[in-house]
């Protein structure tokens, strides 16, 4: 039987596989030969100057989005709601490492991320990623550090690396991301001034020049600054970016009346309003060059160096059904007349510009913050709900998507997300993703008794959830307003410190067990499930049988025994439900742990009834 492996995704490993597969000879001992590769892609190996960029410590940023880690996601059922039934996640860790441990389970899975990232406005607390320094160095140097090392600092400009340490934290971050992402899938980012140029840098170098779908420009202030020192800024930027651009579409907004009263009926069409549109083009095409003859009888060519939009058959055919215009008195160049009743079903096209009218401004994301907690102002900037119910729908998101915001802050995504499908059906699921930030002695959410930023953001959605599904009455008894939470943590697995030499019999007694002491069932199925890439969402069970304590995950993707020394019984029975013809064609998994066996032949023997009753299943140890 295999052993679990209990460590995160090692991408730099599977990248080099990835290249090995197509250039077999440029990867000698697990090291890639990069001038090969260069020749084999016509590129000449010489110390030319290219466009790049780049920032102090930008190779140990790309270095860390592919080095793998060995921590896991606890359960916590009791801070979380409706556990059994909710298919949300919250997760409380440094979304660097989460977004690691996620890496397998939902790689290409998530349709839509937003994220509200620090602005690196001087004040903000940023991450810095150096593994490398001990906790004491780090202290010495940062002045941060928290008991659990959480790794956030104050990005003051008077450190010398102000911007580079900004674009450090972003980049492996957005790595890690874009794995994560649907091929139809679309990140957001909301910026501001301070980091904009340099995160359109990094996002076209991760996402690629070739999927920026547009920088979107949100009105957060309604009212100008009379003290600003030069420009009252009233504005932050959304930046959008594609996985692959040819498989995203964007999503269109419903129709206003004031767009719908543009629209007229002067012939008394039938069909209802319409309005024209110009059919000559710049783009030349000898075939729709032709000319036009209108009802009065005059003929009309393409304007100069212009041809119509239409072919000669396609513009007869729309001339005979009625969707031709020549004017009221039938003379005038033809336009073709485009019906409001076709265009609610397609819906309006985006604008690059979020009026706040629309999509709400900053005030009002505070606003809301205040109403959930009873007249409580407990966090700063937190984004409205409004703008992002707009980015949902830009997302084109689907009834089933799966949304990521790994800096989740008060959990403005999630309420979105919630409301969103309650006013248009569905069952959209959030991860939320955010480092259990201390709220300083003396704030309004310390005294209000809030530790930390996640409890905030965690009691937001219940509250959020309860108002929503109120409100939303017999059409909301479906809405999932619940979610699990998970909480980052070193692995499960004991740590070695000692040599062979080191070790004392007393000491070997000791370690036969090699799991933590105070990890529970549920902590290694979870750990499980992440090794093994499931959902950490679907549904499962638990149950006794024999005397043992089995737990089936969503209907037998995965079956595990952690209990010592279990009977054959247990074990024949894991393997006939694993084998049973309910579960063929599926992917089916087992699961137990080292002292589940008295001893190797007691292993073996488990080995042998899977291949009798289960030969497809596939089966580990922890």
């Amino acid at each position: 039987m295999d052993k679990m492996r209990f460590e995160s995704t090692d991408i730099i490993d599977k990248n080099i596989k990835k290249i090995s597969q197509l250039f077999p000879g440029i990867v000698i001992e697990g090291k890639v030969n990069f001038d090969l590769l260069r020749s084999l892609l016509g590129d000449e190996v010489h110390g030319d100057e290219a466009y790049e960029f780049t920032w102090v410590g930008k190779g140990a940023a790309i270095a860390e989005a592919g080095r793998p880690i060995r921590k896991t996601l606890l359960p916590c059922k009791e801070e979380s709601k409706n556990w059994d039934t909710t298919e949300n996640l919250y997760i409380e860790g440094d979304n660097l490492d989460v977004l690691k441990l996620l890496q397998e389970s939902y790689l290409g899975k998530v349709k839509m991320i937003y994220i509200d990232p620090p602005y690196n406005t001087g004040n903000d607390f940023v991450y810095r990623d150096n593994f490398m320094q001990d906790k004491d160095e780090y202290d010495e140097e940062a002045g941060v550090y928290d008991e659990d090392g959480d790794r956030l600092f104050r990005n003051t400009e008077s450190n010398g690396r102000f911007h580079s340490d900004w674009c450090s934290m972003m980049y492996p971050r957005l790595v890690l991301a874009r794995n994560l992402l649907r091929e139809d899938g679309v990140i957001f980012i909301s910026i501001d001034d301070n980091e904009v140029a340099q995160l359109r840098k990094i996002c076209d170098e991760v996402f690629g020049e070739s999927n920026f779908v547009s920088q979107l420009i949100w009105q957060r202030a309604f009212s100008p600054k009379n003290d600003a020192k030069f420009v009252s800024c009233s504005h932050d930027y959304v930046l959008i970016y594609a996985k692959a651009i040819g498989s995203f579409a964007i999503g269109r907004l419903e129709r206003t009346e004031k767009a719908n009263a543009r629209y007229s009926n002067p012939d008394s069409d039938p069909r209802g309003v319409w309005m024209s549109s110009d059919i000559s083009v710049k783009t030349y095409t000898a075939e729709n060059d032709y000319p036009i003859t209108t009802p009065s009888g005059r003929v009309i060519e393409p304007p100069a160096g212009r041809c119509w939009s239409l072919s000669k058959k396609a513009f007869f055919d729309r001339l005979h059904d009625n969707r031709i215009w020549f004017g009221p008195d039938g003379n005038n160049t033809p336009r073709i007349k485009r019906f409001l009743t076709d265009l609610r079903k397609e819906g309006m096209t985006p604008t690059s510009i979020l009026f706040h009218k629309e999509v709400g401004h900053s005030q009002e994301g505070a606003q809301e913050v205040v109403s959930i907690f009873n007249g409580q102002g407990l966090f700063d900037g937190p984004k409205p709900v409004r703008l992002l119910l707009r980015l949902l729908t830009l997302a084109n998101t689907g009834e089933d998507s799966i949304i990521l915001d790994f800096f989740s802050g008060s959990a403005s995504t999630a309420h979105a997300i919630m409301r969103y499908n309650a006013d248009k059906g569905g069952k959209r699921k959030f991860i939320m993703v955010q480092v259990p930030e201390e709220c300083p002695p003396g704030t309004k959410a310390a005294k209000a008794g809030y530790a930390n930023i996640c409890e905030i953001g965690k009691e937001r959605i219940r509250r959020a959830g309860e108002k929503i599904k109120a409100e939303a009455g017999m059409l909301g008894q479906d809405l999932d307003i619940g979610f699990r939470v998970l909480k980052l943590d070193s692995t499960n697995m004991r740590d070695v410190f000692y040599s062979a030499g080191e070790y004392s019999q007393d000491m070997l007694s000791a370690l036969e067990d090699n799991i933590k002491e105070d990890r529970s069932d549920m902590d290694l199925l979870y750990a499980c499930l992440l090794d093994w890439g499931l959902p950490l969402s679907f549904p499962h069970t638990r149950e006794q049988i024999s005397g043992f304590t089995v737990h089936t995950y969503n209907d037998g993707d995965l079956i595990a025994c952690f209990d010592k020394d279990i009977s054959n019984d247990v074990v024949k029975e894991i393997a006939r439900r694993c084998g049973s013809p309910e579960r063929e064609g599926l992917a089916t998994r087992a699961v137990f742990r080292d002292l589940s066996f008295a001893n190797s032949p007691a292993k073996i023997n488990v080995e042998e009834i899977f291949k009798l009753l289960a030969p497809n299943t596939s089966v580990r140890v922890i």
